[in-house]
């Protein structure tokens, strides 16, 4: 096997999905698919054929043992593998059961193709790398802040808008906060929804006009 690469591996029951995924993977530099598979036993036993894959993207919901049980086989045969749960769903309880388990990262099914990327080199890299949620309460803004109120902002994704204000990129804001770059892209990425805003420009004159 080839020093340099880091090498994947795929289990999802979707083929097309996996093939898809498979190919984008391959286009990246530096990363291979070793082997893909339908389902959990499928991924055990192969992994006798084909030596241990660096990383393992796994999906959660899969026939037969799910990609939770998967983990927890995994981890305890193989504890030297990375773990990305791929899932269609942002809920909480999922994303603190894969952390339980010993998952290294979760990624959302709809993530871009730099998210997968980011994700893939940070648990390559050793970090962990999940969804950020901010612990908070009433649907996740204060309501003593009238401002955060309005826009349904978090009292982090105006701290943001703080550093962004300060043309801090996206690595000094993770680096400051001691975030993952990755969390920062999806801090930013929230903060732009909640706000109706298309680019930075548009950003940009929301702060001038709210004096940020």
């Amino acid at each position: 096997m080839d020093q340099n690469l880091t090498y994947i591996a795929l289990v999802d029951d979707h083929i097309l999905l996996r093939n898809g995924l498979a190919a984008l993977i391959n286009s990246f530099n530096g990363y291979q698919v070793s082997f893909e598979a339908d389902h959990g036993k499928d991924f055990i036993n192969m992994i006798a054929n084909y030596g241990s894959p660096d990383i393992v993207l796994l999906d959660i919901n899969m026939p037969g043992l799910n990609g939770f049980e998967v983990l927890k086989q995994v981890k305890a045969i193989y504890p030297k593998i990375k773990v990305i749960m791929l899932s269609t769903y942002n809920e909480e309880h999922l994303i603190e059961k894969a952390k339980a388990g010993g998952a290294n990262g979760y990624l959302f099914k709809n993530a871009e193709k730099s998210e997968l990327l980011q994700v893939m080199r940070l648990v390559a890299q050793g970090q962990s790398c999940f969804p950020y949620k901010q612990p908070v309460k009433n649907n996740g803004f204060d309501e003593d802040d009238e401002f955060l109120k309005q826009f349904q902002l978090t009292k982090r994704e105006l701290e943001l808008l703080q550093f962004i204000k300060q043309n801090y990129t996206n690595q000094q804001m993770a680096d400051h906060l001691h975030l993952s770059i990755y969390t920062v892209e999806t801090h930013r990425k929230n903060i732009m929804q909640k706000l109706n805003l298309k680019n930075p420009v548009e950003l940009t004159k929301f702060m001038l006009q709210y004096n940020l």
